[in-house]
């Protein structure tokens, strides 16, 4: 398959900072109420130095800490919604949102090197429209994996999509669910690693379909993972849940998540499984 061009930020491609508001010089941490420069919070990767807390990242920013230099290949990136049930406001929304973000939609896909593994990659921005989940990010993930399927690499996968499916496309938009559930059947029976990050927030029918189906699953410490919200599971279990309930430490302890990462140590992480998946690969090649 052709390959994109070597990938810009947005704000390269169309001009999307240039009225961006002036960045404030300081940030109180939402869980421990410190305040920090935030340039310190900045070369920290964006987590609270006191207490650890971490903060959302756009894909911009994940991607640029995450990846090898100058290695990320964007794919797709013309792939855009036409509005197909003509929701009223919904391509005013989605214009709104492109000039915000500078991104098509709301994953971020392509090919990049992690410690020098190649990789095929998507990384979800719950700045566009709560990382929601339409037509075309399904049409993109698949393809994503499709390629990942044709060219024996192994596919990670980053979530931020607190919107779950997005209701302006109605069952265009839940059928995704199944969509993509299907290509990731494709990956496991062909033996390609699928790898899932999960980040705040992760939620509905993204968690309830492609987020909760990899081979290994991690996540970022703090992040809110479930399906409906703490007050609807409040009001059908009948009962107080735990403080920490539908967070990954949660998620952790219930036995759905592999391990809890740190942001500093993601790229080191993901570097070793992969590593392990091409030892596998060269054991059963040997033996062939």
């Amino acid at each position: 398959m052709e390959r994109g061009k070597w990938f810009q930020r947005p704000s390269q491609r169309n001009g999307a900072a240039k009225n961006a508001a002036p960045e404030a010089l300081w940030m109180k941490c939402p869980k421990c109420r410190e305040i920090h420069f935030a340039k310190d919070v900045e070369r920290n990767l964006r987590v609270c130095p006191h207490c650890g807390y971490h903060y959302r990242l756009k894909a911009v920013e994940r991607l640029e800490m995450l990846v090898d230099p100058e290695s990320f290949i964007e794919i797709d990136s013309s792939v855009h919604s036409c509005n197909p049930l003509e929701f009223p406001g919904y391509a005013e929304k989605l214009q709104r949102a492109q000039q915000d973000t500078g991104l098509i939609d709301s994953v971020l896909c392509g090919y990049a090197k992690i410690e020098r593994h190649p990789v095929v990659l998507s990384i979800a921005d719950f700045e566009f429209l709560g990382g929601s989940m339409g037509s075309v990010v399904g049409e993109k993930l698949v393809r994503a994996m499709e390629r990942s399927l044709n060219e024996n690499l192994p596919f990670i996968l980053f979530t931020a999509n607190g919107g779950g499916a997005r209701m302006f496309e109605g069952l265009l938009s839940l059928m995704q669910m199944a969509k993509t559930s299907a290509a990731i059947s494709r990956l496991r029976t062909a033996g390609i690693p699928y790898i899932v990050v999960l980040t705040d927030p992760t939620m509905a029918g993204v968690y309830a379909s492609y987020a909760s189906l990899g081979d290994v699953i991690l996540a970022e410490p703090g992040a809110l993972i479930g399906f409906a919200g703490r007050r609807v599971g409040n009001q059908d279990m009948g009962m107080k849940l735990p403080d920490d309930f539908q967070t990954s430490e949660f998620q952790f302890r219930s036995g759905q998540i592999d391990q809890i990462v740190t942001r500093k140590e993601m790229r080191s992480t993901l570097g070793s499984i992969l590593t392990f998946f091409a030892g596998e690969e060269a054991e059963i090649a040997a033996l062939a």
